[in-house]
């Protein structure tokens, strides 16, 4: 989203960087937010925050992507509702999607959401409860593109308000 906030952008940034290091030499790419996907040949058209594609068709795209494996999109109060909502009932109809992600850059949580054998989007949670001193980091696993990194990671230089 143009205007978010720098959280929300060293967030996106750290994942795409990751993401990049991690498909280096394998045929996919990596996009960020000024990189635009269309749903269909006549839209709607969105700019997910990160997106990755691993498909030939996309290989020598110069404006539009259009078969992503994952698409991310990090969460803020204004944009939310309509990523869980609207902009996911969009993207569902992408035959080539494999995991939208949902990063949370106010606390240390992503909802990971992938499509099963049977069609069907199942959620997976990665959250560190504050209440729990015991877990300080948690693995995430984006098994589209075999990726596994520590939420910790995710959040890498991103200051978090004590709330005591």
């Amino acid at each position: 989203m143009t205007g978010g906030t720098l959280r929300s952008n060293s967030v996106a940034l750290n994942l795409a960087s990751a993401l990049k290091n991690h498909l280096r030499g394998k045929g996919c790419k990596v996009f960020m937010a000024d990189a635009k996907l269309g749903v269909s040949e006549v839209g709607p058209y969105h700019y997910p925050d990160v997106m990755v594609t691993c498909d030939k068709r996309d290989q020598n795209a110069r404006k539009i992507v259009k078969f992503p494996c994952l698409i991310v999109e990090v969460l803020s109060p204004g944009t939310e509702a309509y990523d869980r909502g609207g902009k996911f009932a969009h993207y569902r109809r992408i035959k080539t999607l494999k995991e939208y992600v949902l990063l949370d850059a106010e606390t240390r949580s992503v909802e990971c959401y992938r499509i099963n054998e049977r069609g069907k989007w199942e959620l997976t949670p990665y959250i560190i409860d504050e209440t729990n001193s015991e877990v300080t980091d948690i693995e995430v696993e984006l098994d589209s593109i075999d990726f596994r990194c520590q939420l910790s990671l995710l959040h890498e230089d991103v200051v978090f308000e004590d709330n005591t």
